[in-house]
């Protein structure tokens, strides 16, 4: 019986890896969900624990191999802590399947445990959340009532039920084929109803937006190479190629440029040099462009920064990235870790985080600026949104994961937030994937990884709110509170069993 549910669990994180870019086969997510399940169901919250814990190794180690690029200390210290959420959840799952309608309970603490990933510690780790498998699938329209959470929900819902037909197709008894049809049924409907669900239409007005990718000379931690601004040259040459395209009639006339984050390595502000060839590429397109920069703040900090470059005015308005990537943009616990983890003192200058959306004028449009990893972060990218911006443009330099399972993943959280927020988006990154995504989801136009490359797109510009905008994040609370309470009766249901057997 244990090796059955240890294989059980080890082919459910199998499976939801595979759900997961490149490979995208999004219906093995509901398919590895009903394993896990299977895995976890009638054993004691700490038995399920630890298989919980083993799920998620095996789920996690390929999912987020993308880290390997940093070091396999920190990728398997990463899996590692993660995977003590799913345990949790999975001791309180072995709860909940005591329950009535079990299935809508753990959806809930499946939600409860996503939520909580990307809390703690040290800001959270929201990657990896089953909604990010699904960006092009049935399930994927779930985003524009509830966002992510409620995506996430329906895919554990959908899996917890064809656990639920299995388990009860294995007992006995006349109502046992009953048992088994009512929740196949109910699991084929939650991903078929999303064709029910309205989106908004097209709003007949457009902007034209240039995208360029310059590439950098380095890979994995010296993606910038040894010689300076080569990072900055390659995007200034690029922006000039755009331009040279442009005025032979081979692209049309942009109303604005994005360029990646870090697209230049040099401080603008500081450097007359960076500034001056930024300048002349910005006046030879001859229109707003968005540059990525890592710019001073003081003596010992810096911001990553969003930055509105006029071809006349030069250096205006600005957004700061407000979730910074730990051990990256900055180092937590920075005394113990710079003493104890040589590596630690790449980071150099401490970042500091943005507090406000990046709602940026630009040309015809007000942007909505997102700046890589927090891509993943749902009130980022939602408040960005109610605060005007459309469409959304988001800054990556995935240079140091170049040709891992981290450029295609990301893409995915860009075509989900797409539909979550009726939102054209528009991504530059500095190695790939650049890309255009519609505001239905669908993916109009992308760039090869490790290329130098650019384009003019011609993007819708929506501003009607979906309800998962408008109600940001009150279906995730009320997820949460749902599977949280059940856990809570079942536990209560529990000890007065275990009182009522000691008295008797």
């Amino acid at each position: 019986m244990l090796l059955a549910r240890v294989a059980a669990g080890v082919a459910g994180g199998l499976a939801l890896y595979t759900a997961f870019p490149p490979l995208d086969w999004w219906l093995c997510a509901p398919l590895g969900i009903a394993l896990i399940v299977a895995s976890l169901y009638g054993a004691r919250p700490r038995r399920a624990a630890w298989l919980g814990y083993l799920t998620a190794v095996v789920f996690l180690l390929p999912t987020l191999a993308w880290v390997r690029a940093i070091g396999d200390d920190v990728w398997l210290m990463l899996v590692g802590t993660e995977s003590v959420f799913y345990a949790a959840m999975a001791a309180l799952a072995a709860l909940v399947f005591r329950l009535r309608a079990w299935p809508l309970w753990f959806g809930g603490l499946w939600v409860a445990m996503e939520w909580a990933r990307g809390l703690v510690p040290i800001g959270g780790f929201p990657w990896a959340r089953v909604a990010f498998s699904q960006s092009e699938s049935l399930f994927t329209e779930y985003a524009a009532l509830g966002g992510a959470p409620l995506v996430s929900f329906a895919v554990a819902l959908c899996g917890a039920l064809l656990a639920y037909a299995a388990l009860a197709g294995s007992r006995a008894g006349s109502r046992a084929g009953w048992r088994r049809a009512a929740p196949v049924a109910l699991a084929l409907a939650v991903p078929v109803l999303t064709l029910a669900i309205p989106r908004p239409g097209d709003e007949g007005r457009t902007v034209n937006i240039g995208i360029v990718q310059g590439n950098v000379p380095g890979r994995g931690m010296g993606f910038l190479g040894d010689e300076p601004a080569v990072v900055l040259r390659n995007h200034a040459n690029e922006t000039k190629r755009l331009a040279q395209a442009v005025r032979e009639g081979k692209l049309p006339k942009p109303d604005l440029v994005a360029l990646p984050e870090n697209s230049t390595d040099i401080d603008p502000y500081r450097d007359p040099y960076a500034r001056q060839i930024i300048q002349e590429s910005v006046q030879d397109v001859g229109v707003p462009t968005l540059i990525g920069a890592v710019v001073a703040i003081g003596e010992e900090n810096r911001a990553t920064r969003s930055l509105v470059w006029d071809p006349k005015n030069g250096p205006g308005a600005y957004y700061d990235k407000q979730h910074l990537v730990p051990f990256g943009e900055y180092t937590p616990f920075k005394d113990i870790v710079l003493a104890l983890w040589q590596r630690a003192n790449l980071v150099g200058r401490q970042s500091i985080a943005g507090d406000k959306p990046g709602d940026l004028k630009m040309g015809p449009v007000t942007i909505g600026a997102v700046n890589c990893y927090e891509v993943a972060y749902d009130e980022t990218v939602r408040g960005t949104v109610r605060a005007g911006g459309t469409p959304l443009v988001m800054q990556a330099n995935n240079a140091t994961y170049a040709l891992s399972n981290l450029p295609p993943q990301q893409l995915a959280m860009y075509k989900l937030r797409a539909v979550e927020h009726n939102r054209a988006v528009v991504a530059a990154a500095t190695t790939g994937i650049s890309a255009y995504i519609r505001p239905d989801g669908k993916v109009s136009w992308r760039t090869r990884e490790l290329v130098a490359d650019m384009n003019v797109v011609k993007v819708p510009v929506r501003t009607q709110e979906t309800i998962a905008t408008r109600v940001g994040a009150a279906p995730e609370w009320a997820l949460m509170m749902m599977g949280a309470a059940a856990a809570g009766v079942a536990a209560w249901r529990g000890r007065r069993r275990g009182d009522r057997m000691r008295n008797d």
